[in-house]
């Protein structure tokens, strides 16, 4: 059997199983999660690997669920093909989950579809008797950053340390054993085709920002107050001010939000609390940008004469995709979609942990159509099942023949020519060393 015959018969076998993976994939969209609180689709992710045999390790930063799947024509390289549980909150979406606000308003329930679907071909089409190496299918928490303050409480109580997903699995060691690794991200975007590749994305730094002033009566004595809500407002017009001074090439984001603003009317507010990030191309022009900010935030302080509170965690690195994966990529792609559907994708100015990964091994985050709407819209809906779903399960199984066939001779290719730019604990250290709690009183 060719690699190539071998492909087909996986895919054979992912679309014998294409109405259960999609159903998976709805399932999931219906039962949105926030990050680290993924309960029920951590559960539903562990009770298919053991349908498939697999012996599923669950509960890994919090929620994550993995299990290894064994090639059986020798030793080689761990190849990890991932899939994201979580939902973000997005106002207005109609599928929102009304308790929490929780929507799949990204496609991460697409992920998990797509991951599953992969793992169904590969070991139902037999392709692990002729494949060397490992593959660990990775089920992994919390890749949008929100939830901020529930996240740095977790943190303080020692649950966490670091506040999104992967870096919390990179922490704990459950990426130690892997070599390289790779996810494929539905998209909405019509510019980016049906399939196609990014060059890279930005990384950012979270921020959290609390103003003290005093409280008094608003209508009665307001001149015994000081307002934190004007602090924090001439605060975020200082950071409004500043952004001309941002070169274009950095592509440096700050969008902050006010997540409280008062007690209530009739009392100076005496505490505002604001959240952002600071998003750029390069961790250099990302800690540039963090300056700035810091400082037109103590601008607010300083006219009001108020206190001002700045917490910075460290966020997510930039992301750079592995070129040699890119191109056996883009064969499976075009075989799959037409080469005419086919993008390559420039620089995209979000922000993912997979960069995080990206800093120690290389890795790959494809995207791949079938939504429409705005990504975190409330418009933001799946409307080609197939394409969303299956498609990205066969291209993420084709993947990993490509990458472990013969000897794992792909992987090994890649191994040979990626250079990480940091070690797994230098990573750990500059995450770290970015953390920092300052108190600037006006």
């Amino acid at each position: 059997m060719t690699k190539d015959e071998l492909k087909r018969r996986v895919w054979e076998a992912i679309d014998r199983r294409g109405t259960e993976i999609i159903g998976l994939g709805e399932q999931i969209r219906r039962h949105p999660e926030l990050g680290f609180k993924e309960v029920k689709t951590a559960r539903l992710v562990e009770e298919t690997f053991k349908t498939l045999g697999l012996a599923p390790r669950a509960g890994l930063a919090l929620t994550g669920v993995r299990a290894d799947a064994e090639g059986r024509a020798g030793s080689g390289p761990t190849f990890a093909v991932l899939g994201e549980l979580d939902a973000l909150v997005v106002a207005g979406h109609p599928e929102s989950d009304p308790q929490t606000g929780a929507a799949h308003a990204c496609g991460h329930n697409a992920q998990i579809a797509a991951m599953l679907g992969a793992a169904m071909g590969l070991i139902n089409a037999g392709a692990l008797d002729r494949l060397a190496g490992r593959v660990a299918f990775f089920a992994v928490p919390a890749e949008e950053y929100g939830d901020i303050e529930w996240r740095v409480n977790q943190a303080r109580a020692g649950k966490l340390e670091f506040l999104g997903g992967k870096p919390e699995l990179l922490r704990l060691g459950h990426f130690d054993d892997v070599d390289l690794a790779m996810m494929i991200h539905a998209t909405s975007r019509p510019e980016d085709g049906k399939a196609g590749v990014p060059g890279s994305n930005n990384g950012c730094i979270v921020k959290t920002v609390r103003y003290l002033g005093r409280a008094a009566h608003a209508g009665g004595a307001p001149h015994l107050g000081i307002n934190a809500l004007y602090a924090a407002q001439i605060g975020l017009a200082a950071i409004n001010a500043i952004r001309e001074t941002f070169r274009d090439e950095d592509t440096i984001r700050v969008h902050p939000i006010i997540t409280h603003g008062g007690s209530q009317v009739n009392v100076i507010p005496g505490e505002v609390r604001i959240e952002t990030y600071v998003r750029g191309k390069t961790v250099e022009a990302i800690q540039d940008a963090n300056r700035k900010v810091d400082r037109a935030l103590r601008a607010g302080a300083l006219a009001l004469g108020a206190t001002v509170e700045i917490e910075t965690l460290p966020g997510y690195m930039p992301m750079t995709c592995d070129a040699t994966m890119a191109r056996a990529f883009k064969e499976n792609a075009t075989a799959l979609v037409g080469e005419e559907h086919y993008r390559q994708i420039g620089h995209r100015t979000g922000s993912t942990d997979m960069g995080d990964l990206s800093m120690v091994m290389p890795v790959l985050h494809p995207y791949v159509g079938g939504a429409r709407g705005t990504g975190h819209g409330a418009d933001y809906a799946i409307v080609d099942k197939p394409l969303a779903y299956l498609v990205p399960a066969k291209a993420l199984a084709a993947m990993a023949v490509d990458l472990l066939w013969e000897g794992a001779t792909g992987a090994r290719e890649v191994l040979a020519r990626a250079t990480p730019p940091m070690t797994r604990q230098q990573y750990l250290a500059f995450q770290r060393g970015l953390a920092k709690r300052e108190t600037y009183e006006g």
